[in-house]
């Protein structure tokens, strides 16, 4: 499931950043490092037992993005990730605000999604990840996770 969701982040930011400063290059280069960041944070989160976390970033139920600490951190590594592309600081900062909600809210839209060729796409593939009693955790997510 997470190659699924990282393709589909790189899509989602390949398509949102597509009218900003940099070439087309280097916000292909950018979208890829982008959803490289999400997932590296997703598999933190599942390995280190903040399941809920991740829950609450793709369920409808779950808070709200700007409170969620993965949102949080992926919107920093995305203007981070535009900076060092050259974007000035502020370009970069604001692009990320308007990149990161969309982005995020399109792969929502996936785990809500009742079409079958969303399926891949579950909060219970993700708690599933876990699955086991506390002491496989850690092997699990390891193993799971590459």
């Amino acid at each position: 499931m997470l190659d699924q969701l990282k393709q589909l982040a790189i899509q989602k930011l390949g398509e949102r950043m597509l009218s900003n400063s940099l070439g087309a290059a280097a916000t292909s280069e950018a979208a890829s490092e982008g959803a490289g960041s999400l997932i590296d944070t997703i598999k933190e989160k599942i390995s280190g037992g903040q399941i809920d976390q991740v829950k609450d970033l793709f369920s409808q139920e779950g808070e709200s993005l700007e409170n969620n600490g993965i949102f949080q951190n992926v919107q920093g590594k995305i203007a981070e990730i535009l900076q060092a592309k050259g974007m000035s600081a502020e370009e970069a900062q604001q692009e990320a605000q308007n990149t990161a909600p969309d982005v995020l809210n399109g792969i929502k839209e996936k785990f809500a999604s009742n079409d079958e060729a969303d399926g891949a796409f579950s909060l219970e593939g993700l708690a599933g990840l876990l699955g086991g009693n506390t002491g496989d955790l850690l092997n699990k997510a390891k193993s799971l996770l590459g």
